[in-house]
């Protein structure tokens, strides 16, 4: 029988008050963020598992004029150590020309593994276009395949994408809206408009009235120093500035699939009544055999004989007050004494009662 499994937790999984966090914790600078850059290229040296295409046979052909070798007009090269891959890699804020970030490599066509293989120098490109990175150097692979002559084959992993740790060099640097205007703006993980008002009143309290507002449920606007170097040692106070953000609001979460329920600490129950009883079902089979009596030409058969038992335990009824707590309700489902079976039906009753949503 697949276990089920209750949680009754409040936001940190504690029945608790909310403890303080600090600004950085809980909110990111505006503008402030990593950037995608994907590239297209070519993966040399693999032995044998790589692929003849008709995208990467063009490309090959590509690299070979760039190197000054013109193959015959009419010639198809085949090779099978050459594969065709994306490249893909993020760019973190404030990178600056001559670092380098790690690269992820995949195949786009038929090619069995990148084991062992070179990437070519690849170009990496960001949404407007402009080339910011470019990658280059040998793959890490995890993993692996092999085959028999039979057409037997086991893989392990994924052998046909790989990493190269600092492979990619920077080559331009994103312009960031840090330094540009009077004010700088943080956004919250999780939008709520109390935890703003709050985080715009710890920053007043510590720089002075009027200095934060919050914009809306997400933003709140911090009036900064214009010079970048005080912004930085300014924006280094804020960010570990701590207050108290506000709970979080009441649900029950209810996960079917894995038996799971979260109630949160803010649940209040409308007024409803639970019973909850247990039926087994027990189902014996027997095989008997029929054999006919002798010299009457019958034959010899296997009949079989079900014997059911249904066997129902008494059910109990308990009813939940109007407002009823969580920790009410943690003992109310304790006292009744259901089984882990019952629980899920339950739960999922009282969820349907609840003044909160089920997400």
């Amino acid at each position: 029988m697949k276990k089920l499994f209750l949680i009754l937790t409040s936001l940190c999984l504690v029945v608790t008050s909310a403890q303080a966090a600090r600004v950085k914790d809980v909110a990111q600078v505006a503008g402030v963020r990593s950037n995608q850059l994907v590239g297209y290229g070519l993966v040399t040296g693999l032995p044998g598992t790589g692929e003849s295409t008709p995208f990467t046979d063009q490309s090959f052909n590509a690299m070979l004029q760039n190197f000054g070798i013109q193959l015959p007009p009419g010639t198809k090269p085949k090779s099978k150590n050459v594969a065709a891959v994306i490249v893909t890699a993020e760019l973190p804020a404030f990178s600056k020309q001559g670092q380098t970030i790690d690269v992820t490599v995949s195949s786009i066509g038929s090619a069995k593994s990148l084991r062992g293989g070179t990437l070519m120098q690849t170009m990496l490109k960001g949404l407007d276009g402009q080339i910011y990175a470019i990658a280059q150097g040998n793959l890490v692979v995890s993993g692996f395949s092999a085959s028999g002559a039979d057409g037997s084959k086991i893989v392990g992993n994924n052998p046909t994408a790989g990493m190269i740790s600092n492979g990619a060099i920077v080559e331009q640097e994103i312009p960031s809206p840090f330094g540009r205007g009077d004010f700088i703006t943080f956004n919250l993980l999780e939008s709520d408009f109390t935890t703003a008002q709050r985080m715009a009143d710890a920053v007043n309290n510590f720089l002075g009235p009027n200095m934060a507002s919050a914009i809306d449920a997400t933003s709140v606007r911090v009036r900064a120093p214009r010079d970048i170097t005080q912004r930085v040692a300014f924006l280094s106070a804020i960010e570990n500035l701590e207050f108290e953000p506000a709970d979080s609001s009441a649900k029950i979460i209810v996960n079917s699939r894995t038996g799971t329920i979260v109630v949160g600490k803010h649940v209040r129950l409308k007024p409803a009544a639970v019973t909850h009883g247990g039926m087994t079902v027990a189902i014996k089979e027997n095989l008997n055999a029929s054999q006919p009596n002798a010299f009457a030409g019958g034959q010899t058969v296997v009949v079989p004989d079900t014997d059911i038992e249904v066997s129902e335990e008494q059910g109990k009824m308990f009813k939940f007050e109007p407002g009823l707590t969580l920790d009410d309700l943690v003992r109310a489902v304790n006292e009744v004494g259901a089984a882990p079976s019952d629980l899920m039906a339950i739960l999922q009753a009282l969820s349907k009662q609840a003044l909160s949503k089920a997400s």
